[in-house]
């Protein structure tokens, strides 16, 4: 993978222009990213950005003849700092959605992933028995689709603690803190290595995609609504990658089943 840039603050970049942003020769296109969301975006051991997402979208820089520069910005302030002109595009496992497209242009959907339930090893919980799940505290990253369902659907039934990231749901869940998580299935799967004969984790309900609603057609790229132009470049790279087989090998590095929309 080509070097990956990573700027925590904004700043404005030439071969963009000062109005809509667009893709040009030796242009940089800044993408809002929140870290760690592995598999799809996260730091490796020597610092570097690698996954899923970073792969592709460093595919779609070579394709635009640019370079991709990320920008890291928390979730629940990444669609602010897009408005904000902190950066071009999101590209963030943002899925779809009617509220979201009230306020940002997205590009064709390029993956879709289900959300599951998870929670200790030693537990005894019965997702389908609504009435035992009273009382139980779940721990969600804010923000997010998982924190939209479990509010809409389960609010009247638990305790609801909301974190920054992932990770710090996952830290309270092994600390016993928590007696569920509702999370993307990849990325949970990813850092509980469910696999694993030691694992302290499982997964107790089926793969959820609905309703529609909340979880939105698949993962888009998010753009002011401005930068059509910008959207366009990027539909034409994301479908040309999946022609010539580039999509394919980049989610064949991080998944064992097929997520292509």
């Amino acid at each position: 993978m080509r070097h990956v840039n990573l700027l925590l603050a904004a700043t404005l970049v030439a071969g963009l222009s000062a109005g809509t942003a667009q893709a040009s020769d030796d242009a940089e296109i800044r993408l809002g990213i929140d870290l760690p969301y592995e598999p799809f975006m996260y730091r490796q051991a020597d610092g570097e950005l690698a996954g899923f997402e970073i792969e592709l979208g460093e595919a779609v820089c070579d394709y635009l003849d640019a370079t991709c520069v990320w920008v890291e910005q928390d979730w629940d302030g990444i669609i602010p700092g897009l408005l904000a002109r902190n950066y071009d595009g999101i590209m963030s496992s943002m899925a779809i959605t009617e509220e979201r497209a009230r306020q940002v242009l997205f590009s064709d959907p390029y993956y879709t992933t289900p959300s599951a339930w998870f929670s200790l090893r030693d537990r005894e919980i019965d997702i389908e028995d609504r009435d035992s799940l009273e009382g139980l505290v779940v721990g969600v990253q804010r923000a997010t689709l998982q924190d939209n369902y479990v509010s809409e659907l389960y609010g009247d039934l638990v305790e609801i603690r909301r974190y920054t990231s992932g990770d710090d749901v996952l830290a309270d869940l092994r600390a016993e803190r928590l007696d569920l998580t509702f999370l993307d299935a990849p990325v949970a799967e990813s850092s509980m290595d469910l696999d694993a004969e030691d694992t302290r984790f499982q997964r107790v309900s089926d793969f959820i995609k609905e309703p529609e609603h909340i979880f939105g057609q698949g993962v888009g790229v998010a753009f002011r609504k401005r930068d059509r132009e910008l959207a366009e470049r990027f539909n034409e790279a994301l479908a040309a990658l999946k022609e010539d087989g580039t999509y394919d090998a980049i989610m064949a590095r991080y998944f064992n089943y097929d997520i292509k929309l």
